[in-house]
C-alpha cells in the first residue's frame, strides 16, 4: 500500500480513523467512570449476583462491557448488539463452558459503554482488549509495528529508507513488509536498480567527494553533482513507480534505454542498464508466490493443534508478495479456529491501515460486521471474504499450509523445551517445573561503562520482551567490583518487583495460569561460584525475598572449559554434570545468552560514550545551536577555545548563552 503524507503529520487517510479512535476512547472513559460510581455498592456479592444486578439497569443498545475482578483487573471485554440480551445470557447461570463459569465466578464489577452502532462497539472492543489485555480474551501477542519503505520528498535529493512508527516526514510510504530483513534486502537491491541515496541529510550536506556507494554503483552521488538534479529526480520517480506496481512499465523503459545505448555503441552504458534490469528481476524473484489477480490484500490462515493456534499472515501490495509473519495468539483451548481468527483480525487493524481486501481461511460469524467496521475506519470499501475457487483460494491454501508447518515446528520446540525444564527441575530438586528462569550477568572494561543484564527463559524459550538492562549508577563501587555491581542490579530488580507484585498469589496472575508468564522468577542463575551465590543470597535475604526464589551459581570449569562447569546451590555440595547431558547444554545456552546480551549492551553504551559531544553537556544547547556552533567553528574543541564575543557572532547564540558556554569550558578546565 502506498500512502502519501504532507510534512508534520500522519497519512491523511488515517486521520479520520484516528479522530474516531480518540473520540471513542474519551467516550469509553467518561461512561465507564459514571458506571463505576453507580455499581460501587455491589461489593460482597458473588459473581453471578453482580451480573444479575447489572441486567436490571441495562438498555437494549449496542455497546461494550467489561468484567472486572475484586483486584480491579479486567477479566474480559466483549461487545454486543444488545447489552441487555448479552448480559442476560451470563445471568442465567447455565449452559456455560468451564472458562465462562470461572470468568463469572471471579467477576466483582461490570462496566459498560453504550455506543451508537455495533460497528463502533466492535472497534472499541478491539481497542480496549489491546490496551487492557484481559485474561479471558483472545490476545494478540508479538504486536510489533511493521516496517515500511519511504522515498522522501522533503529534500532536493530524495532518499530511500526503512521506516517504522509515525509518518512525520513528507514522502511516499510503501508497505507493510513482514520483517525488517525483507525491507533491508529490498532497499539494497533497489539501490542497484535506481541508485538512490540512503545517507542522512546532514551527511549529504557535508560531502565533498563521492562515497564508497558511488564507487560500487549503488548511488548516483547527487551530493557532489555526479548526476544533475533532473536526472536524479527521474530515478526517484522510477523507483516510486516500481514500488507502486508499475514494474512492467519501468522495466520496459530500462530495456528501451539499454537498446538505445547499444545501438549507439555505448556498451558501457548498456551494461549499466542491464545490471539495473537484473536487480529489478532479483527483487521480484525474492518475493516468492505472486498472485496475478491480487492487487492489495492481507491473507489470514488459522490452524489449531495441541491446544494452540497459529495464524499466518501474508501481505500483498501492488500485486507483489511483501512477506509473511506467523502469530500465536493467547486463547483458551476451548475456542475454535474461526472464533480465534475473528478476534485476532479485529485487534490486528486497531493501529494499522486496512488493505482493500482481507482473505480468510475460515468463514467468520461476524464477517460482514468486520467489513463494515474496517470500511468505516479506512474511509473506503474494505472486503472480508473466504475465497472458494481460483487463484485467491490457492493463496489462502498456501498460507494455511504455512500455518500448519509453523505450528508443527513450534509444538516440537515447546515439547523439547518442556522436557528440558522438567529435567532442570529434577536436577536441582525443585518442587515444581520452573515457569520463569532469570539469568544475570554484567560487563565492563576495568569498571568503565559498567552494565548489568537480565535475560528470561520459560516454557516458550527465550522471552526477549522481558530482558532488562541495568546501567550501573553507583559512584561508590570500586571499578571492576563484580559483587557490588550484582548487588545494585538485584536490589533494583527485586525492590521494584516487591513494590509492584508484593503478593504472588494476587498480584502475579502467572502463578495460577500456565499461559501467563509470572512476574516473579522461580530460579535465579548467577554466573559465578560459591562467593557469588552467597552474596546474592545475602542480598535477597536483606530484601526479605530469599524464600520466594531458588538461586543457582554456575562456575566455569578448569581453564574455562565448556562442559566442566560446577554448580552451586544452597544445601548441596558442588557438583558437575555429564559432558553430554542435555540439561547441561540447556544451562550453557542460558548462560551464553546472558553473556551475549550483557556484552552487546556494554558495547552499545561504550559506542555512545565515544561519539558523545562535549556540547551535549551544556544546558540550553539543543540540536539547532549545536549545529550552528559546529558549522561556525568546525569542532567542539574550537568552540571550547572561543571567547564570548566570538561565540556571540554565531546565529542563535545570545550573550547569556555565550557566557554559559564559555563558563562551562573554562570552569571545567580550571582557567
Amino acid at each position: 500500500m502506498k500512502v502519501k503524507t504532507s510534512g508534520g503529520g500522519k497519512a491523511e487517510k488515517d486521520g479520520k480513523s484516528k479522530r474516531l479512535d480518540v473520540k471513542m476512547r474519551t467516550q469509553a472513559f467518561a461512561e465507564s467512570v459514571a458506571w463505576d460510581e453507580s455499581v460501587s455498592g455491589l461489593s460482597g456479592m458473588s459473581g453471578i449476583e453482580v451480573v444479575q444486578e447489572a441486567v436490571k439497569r441495562l438498555p437494549n443498545s449496542p455497546g461494550v462491557y467489561r468484567m472486572v475482578n475484586a483486584g480491579g483487573d479486567v477479566l474480559y471485554v466483549g461487545k454486543a448488539r444488545s447489552l441487555k440480551k448479552r448480559v442476560t445470557n451470563y445471568a442465567q447461570g447455565r449452559g456455560h463452558t468451564s472458562r465462562t463459569s470461572r470468568m463469572i465466578r471471579d467477576t466483582a464489577t461490570m462496566e459498560f459503554v453504550v455506543t451508537r452502532t455495533e460497528t463502533e462497539a466492535l472497534l472499541l472492543e478491539a481497542n480496549l482488549i489491546k490496551r487492557l489485555r484481559p485474561r479471558y480474551n483472545v490476545l494478540l501477542r508479538d504486536d510489533k509495528s511493521f516496517p515500511y519503505i519511504v522515498i522522501t520528498r522533503d529534500h532536493e535529493a530524495p532518499g530511500i529508507y526503512k521506516h517504522r512508527g509515525a509518518r512525520s516526514r513528507r514522502g511516499d510510504y510503501f508497505g507493510p513488509f513482514a520483517s525488517a530483513g525483507a525491507v533491508g534486502r529490498t532497499i539494497n537491491t533497489l539501490q542497484r536498480a535506481f541508485l538512490l541515496r540512503t545517507c542522512s541529510d546532514s551527511v549529504y550536506e557535508g560531502r565533498t567527494r563521492p562515497c564508497l556507494l558511488f564507487q560500487i554503483k549503488r548511488c548516483a552521488a547527487p551530493c557532489t553533482g555526479e548526476i544533475d538534479q533532473r536526472s536524479y529526480t527521474a530515478l526517484a520517480d522510477s523507483a516510486n513507480d516500481f514500488l507502486s506496481g508499475k514494474s512492467s512499465v519501468v522495466k520496459s523503459q530500462l530495456a528501451a534505454s539499454m537498446q538505445q545505448a547499444s545501438d549507439a555503441l555505448d556498451f558501457e552504458g548498456a551494461a549499466r542498464y542491464r545490471d539495473r534490469l537484473a536487480a529489478l528481476s532479483h527483487v521480484q524473484s525474492q518475493q516468492g508466490i505472486n498472485a496475478q489477480t491480487i492487487d492489495e490484500a492481507d491473507v489470514f490462515a488459522a490452524h489449531q493443534d495441541g491446544g494452540q493456534t497459529c495464524i499466518e499472515v501474508f501481505f500483498f501490495r501492488t500485486g507483489q508478495n511483501w512477506g509473511n509473519r506467523a502469530y500465536f495468539p493467547k486463547a483458551d483451548a476451548s475456542l475454535d479456529a474461526p472464533t480465534v481468527l475473528q478476534a485476532f483480525i479485529s485487534q490486528f487493524y486497531d493501529d494499522k491501515p486496512c488493505p482493500k481486501s482481507i482473505l480468510v481461511s475460515h468463514s467468520l460469524e461476524e464477517q460482514d460486521l468486520l467489513a463494515e467496521a474496517f470500511t468505516a475506519k479506512a474511509g473506503r470499501k474494505v472486503s472480508v471474504s473466504k475465497p472458494q475457487r481460483g487463484e485467491k483460494r490457492d493463496v489462502v491454501d498456501h498460507a494455511l499450509h504455512n500455518a500448519r508447518e509453523t505450528l508443527g515446528r513450534r509444538l516440537a520446540e515447546t515439547s523439547s523445551q518442556a522436557r528440558l525444564l522438567e529435567g532442570f527441575a529434577e536436577l536441582f530438586a525443585l518442587d515444581e517445573t520452573p515457569k520463569r528462569i532469570e539469568v544475570y550477568d554484567n560487563s565492563h572494561i576495568m569498571g568503565a561503562n559498567a552494565v548489568g543484564a537480565m535475560i528470561v527463559a520459560g516454557r516458550d524459550g527465550f522471552i526477549k520482551n522481558q530482558y532488562r538492562k541495568f546501567n550501573i549508577k553507583s559512584r561508590d563501587i570500586t571499578p571492576g567490583d563484580d559483587f557490588a555491581m550484582m548487588r545494585e542490579m538485584l536490589e533494583r530488580r527485586f525492590t521494584r518487583l516487591v513494590k509492584e507484585h508484593n503478593d504472588p498469589q494476587t498480584d502475579d496472575p502467572g502463578n495460577d495460569d500456565p499461559d501467563i508468564l509470572p512476574a516473579w522468577p522461580d530460579v535465579l542463575l548467577i554466573d559465578g561460584g560459591l562467593g557469588q551465590l552467597n552474596a546474592v543470597n545475602a542480598i535477597l535475604s536483606e530484601l526479605g525475598v530469599q524464600d520466594r526464589v531458588t538461586t543457582i551459581g554456575i562456575a566455569k570449569g578448569v581453564d574455562r572449559e565448556a562442559g566442566r562447569e560446577r554448580f552451586f546451590i544452597s544445601g548441596r555440595q558442588p557438583f558437575l554434570l555429564p559432558v553430554r547431558d542435555p540439561v547441561l547444554y540447556f544451562i550453557q545456552r542460558l548462560r551464553d545468552e546472558a553473556h551475549r546480551f550483557a556484552i552487546g549492551t556494554h558495547r552499545a553504551r561504550r559506542k555512545k560514550e565515544l561519539v558523545r559531544n562535549p556540547l551535549d553537556e551544556i544546558a540550553g544547547i539543543g540540536p539547532g545551536r549545536k549545529r550552528a556552533l559546529l558549522h561556525h567553528f568546525g569542532t567542539a574543541k574550537a568552540v571550547s577555545r572561543a571567547g564570548v564575543d566570538d561565540l556571540m557572532s554565531v546565529d542563535g547564540i545570545s550573550e547569556t548563552i555565550a557566557q554559559q558556554i564559555h563558563s562551562h569550558f573554562h570552569e571545567k578546565s580550571g582557567r
